[in-house]
């Protein structure tokens, strides 16, 4: 029978004091806390699966709180999305519920995060995000970004940037969103890669596509955990490798 691994792994990094970032598979959430070792979960292939990550915006107040909410809605809703419309209306709405959950708590104003992640249907794969989050096809020959980054153009010798032009919530009034969503085909041994940035900012692509060719699965998280924490881990680390059996 066709099936969906999942890997998923977090982790503070070594700078931060504390895990912004949240994840879900399925109905399976991981907010704001430290797995040990990577996990790998089952699902059967059919039924959407929505696996994503969403990291909360650094330098601004309760990002854990947002990532948290923004996951936890994504499982809740997670089996009713078949479409690109259902998908970009879900992100919307999750954008509306950032906003509402910070009325009434000055601790939480301008709470925000970015969400990366895909919806796995019966033979396709719904890509989508908002902010720098990303997903990567390791299918093929060599790593390709399926996502598009909300980022600024980067200055002349510079790989990498911190800033951002859109996310969910993330302002003290609120801001509408454009969530990137779009179809891919998908079949048995497609591989992708869904992480934060506290693995692509210190890892190179090219340094991830040299890892997935090598390893699979919990293997894979762990070296790809460990090549962010060698390069320096600034940043909380957050990933889940998507690979369909059969």
């Amino acid at each position: 029978m066709p099936y969906v691994a999942v890997t998923a792994l977090s982790h503070t990094g070594l700078i931060r004091d504390h895990n912004e970032d949240s994840l879900v598979a399925g109905p399976w959430t991981l907010c704001g806390t430290v797995t040990e070792n990577p996990q790998t979960l089952l699902f059967p292939l059919g039924a959407p699966l929505v696996v994503a990550v969403a990291d909360g915006i650094g330098g601004q107040p309760a990002g854990e709180v947002a990532s948290a909410l923004v996951v936890r809605e994504l499982a809740a809703i997670g089996p009713s999305l078949d479409s690109e419309e259902a998908v970009g209306d879900a992100l919307k709405a999750c954008n509306h519920a950032v906003y509402a959950a910070a009325v009434g708590h000055p601790e939480r104003a301008a709470m925000g995060t970015t969400v990366a992640g895909a919806v796995v249907l019966a033979d396709s794969l719904l890509v989508f995000n908002v902010g720098d989050s990303r997903v990567l096809d390791a299918t093929r020959d060599g790593l390709r970004r399926v996502s598009v980054d909300d980022s600024p153009p980067l200055t002349p010798g510079r790989r990498t940037t911190s800033l951002i032009t859109q996310a969910l919530g993330g302002a003290t009034r609120f801001s509408a969103v454009t969530p990137h969503v779009t179809t891919l085909p998908l079949s048995a041994g497609d591989r992708y890669l869904v992480c934060t940035d506290g693995l692509t900012d210190p890892v190179t692509e090219d340094e991830l596509d040299s890892l997935l060719r090598v390893h699979n699965d919990c293997r894979v998280a762990f070296e790809l955990w460990k090549a962010a924490i060698e390069a320096g881990g600034p940043d909380n680390i957050t990933l889940a490798v998507v690979r369909i059996g059969e």
